[in-house]
């Protein structure tokens, strides 16, 4: 298989370098995702953007922390899992939470479980989803821009996910004590 780089500041096309700085005086190392998406600076540039923007959402960190694990799960990412797992810890996301999504079983909260099972739905069916799909969303409270702003959270794993399997990203070693794997997993 072709392998793929994992930049420095150095190393990294110029676009990218100032986007690898910026990831590294955020978290105090630039994470191999990024380095390995330094080699197509748009890519970079896109992800980075894009998680910015799905901040921006009316979603509270957990529930943009249950559809990006969700679709890590469903995209069979290790690296993702494992490092969504260490920053949802970081943001008080309950270990109840973060286990289900990692094992793929119900959440024991149903508004999040709603959630998580909508976002499910909307990466298995490539957003063809049924409206009884859109009905349980609805139920719990959620509403239209909740099941617009699941796409945009499915968007930004689609990027991560599938650079990941692209590369072949080695584990970041802040990541790895929530190592993960997709054998251990059951559909939810």
């Amino acid at each position: 298989m072709t392998q793929f780089t994992l930049h420095t500041e150095d190393s990294a096309p110029t676009n990218s370098k100032p986007l690898l700085a910026g990831a590294k005086k955020a978290y105090g190392f630039v994470p191999n995702l990024y380095a390995g998406q330094a080699e197509a600076p748009a890519l970079l540039e896109g992800y980075l953007s894009l998680a910015k923007i799905f901040n921006k959402t009316a979603l509270t960190e957990t529930e943009r922390q249950v559809i990006m694990i969700a679709n890590n799960r469903l995209n069979g990412c290790p690296y993702c899992v494992a490092a969504h797992t260490t920053i949802a810890k970081g943001a008080g996301v309950k270990s109840d939470v973060l286990q289900a999504l990692r094992d793929g079983t119900k959440i024991p909260d149903a508004k999040l479980e709603a959630l998580h099972q909508f976002a499910v739905r909307i990466n298995e069916t490539r957003g063809w989803v049924e409206q009884s799909d859109l009905d349980a969303l609805f139920a719990v409270g959620y509403n239209k821009q909740t099941a617009l702003e699941v796409i945009v959270g499915t968007s930004l794993k689609v990027m991560s996910t599938y650079t990941n399997h692209l590369i072949n990203t080695p584990l970041d070693d802040a990541f790895k004590s929530d190592a993960w794997s997709a054998a251990k997993t059951v559909s939810a």
